[in-house]
């Protein structure tokens, strides 16, 4: 069995994807999110399929009593986290500053701040015991550059991306490694949630083009583990061929 690896966000896109991928390659998996059906058909999928050791956390990532309540509750097999995988991240609202909703603000800064340093908070102290790790953090092109109507989305993801390059720093003396991976157009549940349940509107934005799936993001997470001991790919960003930026995006229709 490889290294044990934890999965924020794996009910859906790139953290299903992820799971799906590391468990077929023998990583011994900890799937976490609030949708603990959803959990439980991708832990018994894991199993069934490829025999993975998987243990279920179900928490919002969001509050951070319920994440270390959960983390403590790890049975000892899982206790050791090689590889945390902050993948939970979501976008609510597509508004101008001065019409956006402050509970959409609220979900984003929680869930894609606070709830990525929740988790390492928890996560990161045994690495530095051990003096290994890696922590891949998904930011987003968003993290790059900002967009109309993307304001505090776009802050969080920016966000992520200093966080990355601190803990990168924080996390030297202790052989961490410490990578981003900033998507550009992924098709995942992610315009959905953006919309809150609109599909139409979600369908519009990847109409016309070949956009990004949680399986690309998964095999370059894949790649990010198996590089050499010695090799940290600090930021990689990955784009639709029809992409070229973050509003910049050629469509056949």
């Amino acid at each position: 069995m490889k290294d044990t690896v934890l999965i924020t966000g794996a009910t859906s896109g790139i953290g299903e994807a992820t799971a799906k991928l590391l468990g077929k390659n023998k990583y011994r998996l900890i799937i976490t999110g609030r949708r603990k059906e959803r959990l439980q058909k991708l832990s018994d999928f894991l199993q069934s399929e490829y025999g993975t050791d998987v243990c279920i956390l179900n928490f919002d990532i969001r509050e951070f009593n319920e994440v270390k309540k959960a983390i403590d509750s790890l049975p000892e097999k899982f206790k050791q986290i090689d590889v945390l995988i902050n993948n939970a991240g979501l976008a609510s609202g597509l508004d101008p500053i001065h019409n956006g909703s402050l509970d959409d603000w609220e979900i984003m800064i929680d869930t894609n701040v606070k709830g990525l340093l929740y988790i390492t908070k928890l996560v990161s102290p045994q690495m530095v015991n051990r003096k290994k790790g890696y922590i891949i953090n998904i930011g987003s092109i968003a993290g790059k550059e900002v967009y109309p109507n993307g304001n505090v989305y776009c802050a969080t993801k920016h966000a992520v991306e200093a966080l990355t390059k601190a803990m990168r720093i924080d996390l030297l003396p202790y052989g961490i490694k410490v990578s981003q991976i900033a998507p550009g157009m992924v098709n995942t549940e992610f315009s959905t949630v953006r919309f809150h349940g609109d599909n139409k509107k979600a369908d519009n934005v990847y109409k016309g083009l070949n956009p990004l799936v949680g399986e690309d993001i998964a095999d370059i997470i894949l790649y990010l583990l198996n590089t050499p001991p010695h090799v940290c790919i600090n930021d990689l960003v990955v784009m639709p061929l029809a992409q070229a930026s973050a509003t910049n995006v050629i469509r056949t229709e």
